[in-house]
């Protein structure tokens, strides 16, 4: 039981279930298991025979955690870092410890060995370990789930080698006229796939956070969807840095993330990152790095700070979701990929 000013309060949740394998053991006993030619192409070119795989990987599933009962919308917004571009997975100093969000689909890493290439497939192509956690789930009886009976259940992976780098944007040049991200991966030829492939030699360490956004909704969000949405979040943010401390009690995190549930799933973009940043203020995180992409629409990010302005005189969750209801924030379409 921890303390507070106020008295003593419920204990941290733990994670319902662990893994704890050596990279090379985890990668023997449940080796990854690529459908698509091309991702072929990528992984020999990541994990050629004989690769030597070092470290432990550490995987956790968690429940759905209960919102703390205040928020403070203005410490939310001074959690975000703007990124250009897409993640880069640079090395940190400790004591923080990053954390990079997977877009999951609710079967977490289902698709990694398929033909599509949006954020998920891409994060386990460079991170080839993730499809071996997907099966050693699968054998342990463990359900490879991020929801769960309609609540969340992130999914986290520490320790993660990377293996490579694969480039996404156009180059005519390099046979890669309209990139590779999304469906474009599938058509592309051997050569371009091998010529935007680059191993990382020795490969470096990441830690992935896997959780799914709501998806296909009509309209105005209603305020079960806004307020599952939320809880996802912060269950998320929240594992992160309770697995973090769990090594280092001196640990900040650093939540990386981008778009989250605003490609396939169609999501409301300002919505999203208002209800990130607050989960991140909720769950303790130090900082909110925010990935735009390519090209990055900074002004939906500006759209989104005017929102937490507005909700600054609030600091009741209750009363903040019931303002975000009332701003009827629209659902947008997939984006296909």
């Amino acid at each position: 039981m921890t303390t507070s000013p106020d008295g003593p309060r419920d204990p941290d949740p733990t994670p319902s279930a662990r893994l704890s394998l050596a990279t090379d053991e985890l990668m023997r006993r449940h080796p990854p298991r690529w459908e698509n030619a091309n991702k072929r192409v990528v992984f020999g070119i990541s994990t050629p025979a004989g690769a030597v795989h070092r470290g432990t990987v550490q995987v956790t599933r968690w429940g759905a955690m209960p919102l703390p009962p205040e928020v403070d919308a203005g410490r939310a917004a001074a959690l975000l870092e703007v990124a250009p571009g897409f993640f880069d997975y640079a090395p940190s100093v400790p004591p923080l410890v990053p954390w990079y969000v997977n877009f999951a689909d609710p079967h977490v890493f289902a698709f990694y060995g398929g033909s599509l290439f949006a954020q998920d497939e891409m994060q386990c192509a460079e991170h080839p370990v993730l499809g071996a956690v997907r099966h050693a789930l699968e054998a342990e009886g463990i359900p490879p789930l991020t929801v769960e009976r309609g609540k969340a259940t992130p999914v986290l992976v520490m320790g993660a080698e990377r293996r490579c780098v694969v480039a996404t944007n156009p180059d005519a040049g390099a046979g890669r006229p309209h990139g590779l991200y999304g469906n474009a991966f599938s058509r592309a030829s051997v050569e371009a796939i091998r010529k935007a492939t680059r191993a990382l030699d020795p490969p470096t360490v990441s830690n992935i956070l896997a959780i799914a956004a709501l998806g296909g909704g009509l309209g105005p969000y209603s305020r079960v969807q806004i307020g599952h949405t939320l809880v996802t979040a912060f269950s998320g943010f929240r594992a992160a840095v309770l697995e973090s401390r769990r090594l280092d009690l001196a640990a900040e995190v650093a939540i990386h993330t981008g778009w989250w549930g605003c490609g396939a799933f169609g999501g409301n973009r300002p919505l999203m990152v208002v209800l990130q940043l607050l989960a991140a203020q909720m769950a303790g995180v130090k900082a909110l790095v925010f990935h735009t992409g390519s090209p990055g629409p900074q002004h939906t990010l500006d759209e989104a700070r005017a929102e937490l302005g507005r909700l600054e005189a609030e600091t009741s969750v209750g009363r903040v979701i019931d303002v975000l209801v009332a701003r009827g924030f629209e659902w947008g379409e997939s984006d296909g990929n």
